[in-house]
């Protein structure tokens, strides 16, 4: 028998990166699947063309990364985002064949989506931003990098004036503003601030009531529009 004094080696499983396939068009969903099944280190747990359901689909998966297209992308809101966050904050949702829209575009952005793909993107591509996206990086195409930049230029110039919103928020409230500002969703800002989530959820109902806001998004535009750049 042969024998050895050197220290044996373990070697870690490698986790899988798990995928949820919410695509309206039928063949599109049908190849996207096909080419992540044949990576090693991805798979798609869930797959569907039916979108009635997408944000009880959506709220109830524990996949890494959900994929969207054009079709469901229509039905994609900030709302449902920012629930999903919620309920996982480590969940990336990317989109692919994606037409060459600016609006469309911020709007994925401000919706809290992690990757947008043209439709011109080859599978390399797709495959390329699905591990990207769970790294943490973010991916956009270059012929939208434009626009992400002179949005972000305007926010700085017109960043909520916690001065001005100030008489009605309360101090907590006004902490709470640019956190909201930046996307980050109620557990985020909880670690942040230590606080409870159900804290954090009074705190920011309160603060839709005392501006007239209906969500998120619009707490901030009020913010804009009361802010000194006007």
């Amino acid at each position: 028998m042969l024998t050895s004094n050197e220290p044996a080696i373990h070697l870690k499983p490698t986790l899988r990166i798990k995928v949820l396939l919410l695509v309206g068009n039928h063949l599109l969903c049908e190849s996207l699947a096909h080419i992540i099944r044949q990576k090693a280190d991805i798979d798609v747990m869930e797959q569907s063309t039916n979108l009635s359901n997408m944000a009880l689909v959506m709220a109830r998966s524990e996949c890494d990364v959900i994929l969207l297209d054009s079709v469901s992308a229509k039905a994609l809101t900030r709302q449902c985002t920012t629930r999903l966050l919620d309920l996982n904050p480590k969940v990336r949702v990317l989109m692919v064949g994606m037409e060459l829209d600016e609006s469309a575009f911020l709007k994925a952005v401000r919706a809290g989506v992690g990757g947008y793909l043209l439709n011109e993107a080859s599978a390399v591509d797709v495959i390329a931003a699905i591990r990207a996206i769970v790294r943490g990086e973010a991916v956009c195409p270059s012929q939208l990098s434009r626009a992400l930049f002179d949005t972000l230029a305007g926010k700085l110039e017109c960043t909520p004036s916690i001065r001005k919103m100030g008489f009605r928020l309360t101090r907590r409230e006004q902490e709470l503003l640019p956190m909201i500002a930046n996307g980050l969703s109620n557990k985020e800002i909880a670690s942040r601030l230590n606080i409870s989530q159900q804290t954090v959820k009074n705190h920011i109902h309160r603060m839709f009531r005392k501006v007239g806001a209906n969500d998120r998004l619009e707490v901030i535009e009020i913010a804009s529009a009361e802010s000194l750049c006007n």
